[in-house]
């Protein structure tokens, strides 16, 4: 058993708010793992200092987030088809000798989230997903892999929405999956899955698409999770669909970064439960 315990961070800007500490320590209590993780506050314009003063402290992974998933991965030496497809990173593996190896596990945590944990099959099915930025361009790789029929890219700018199919297209041709772009302000059809990859939910704007996208019982997916979701899930509800917020998308996409590191697969559906069951509980005055 190793003396001392390996280290792992998360690094982004803001970062007060990263659940990643807490997932991983209980992933690493778990599975009996030895690690340390700890969250990183980086300037906007220092990504690659911190990242080489990380791995000079002794660092072997982090997780990456807003803003510098772009950034992670120019500052790798290898990396994923998943990671290139996307043109970004949310995982590093940073090995003995120096090199860093990157990979994107967003869409494998969403997929996961919602076949495993939300029991939906992704196989065939019609899916909007609304956005084309980095959150849109991580996911869409594992969704057309997942053997949807069908796939929307709405987004304000069209021309954003195009570029990110036709980056796609190859793969979504080899899938057989019919992946087309359109204005948000188009008319739009009515989905059996609804993906918001927009930072709408962030901004605390209203939901970015009409309640007709909706069929009875769609699958109402926000990527964001917390009170940030809770505008998207309360649309979702009122009008009859299934709504879900991204903390299972969190906790799989993490348990996948686990793996990269550690060779091993945490009970993330365990985990899940752990946190769904605390945000459930009333918040205690000492929590308020």
């Amino acid at each position: 058993m190793r003396q001392t315990a390996d280290l792992y961070c998360v690094l982004g800007n803001p970062i007060a708010h990263s659940r990643s500490p807490a997932i991983h320590a209980r992933f690493a209590e778990l599975t009996g793992e030895r690690i340390r993780y700890e969250r990183r506050l980086l300037p906007i314009d220092g990504f690659a200092r911190g990242l080489r003063d990380f791995a000079a402290q002794g660092g072997r992974g982090c997780s990456v987030t807003v803003p510098f998933k772009t950034e992670a991965l120019r500052c790798a030496t290898a990396c994923s088809e998943r990671a290139q497809l996307a043109g970004a990173a949310n995982t590093l593996s940073l090995h003995a000798d120096g090199s860093i190896s990157a990979d994107n596990t967003d869409g494998l945590g969403l997929v996961a989230d919602i076949t495993r944990n939300a029991g939906i099959a992704l196989a065939g099915c019609d899916v909007l997903l609304v956005g084309a930025g980095g959150a849109a361009a991580g996911v869409l790789g594992p969704l057309l892999h997942a053997g949807v029929r069908h796939i929307t890219v709405a987004n304000r700018t069209l021309a954003k929405a195009q570029a990110l199919v036709q980056s796609h297209s190859a793969l979504a041709a080899l899938r057989k999956t019919h992946l087309t772009a359109c204005d948000l302000r188009a008319p739009l059809a009515d989905f059996d899955i609804i993906i918001n990859a927009s930072a709408s939910s962030l901004a605390g704007a209203d939901v970015p698409v009409p309640a007709s996208v909706l069929r009875p019982a769609s699958l109402a997916y926000d990527m964001m999770y917390g009170p940030a979701a809770q505008g998207f899930l309360d649309w979702a509800r009122r009008h009859g669909a299934r709504p879900r917020d991204g903390l299972g998308m969190l906790v799989e996409q993490a348990a996948e970064a686990f793996w990269l590191w550690r060779g091993l697969r945490p009970p993330s559906a365990q985990v899940l439960a752990e946190l769904q069951e605390a945000a459930a509980k009333p918040a205690s005055g000492a929590d308020r």
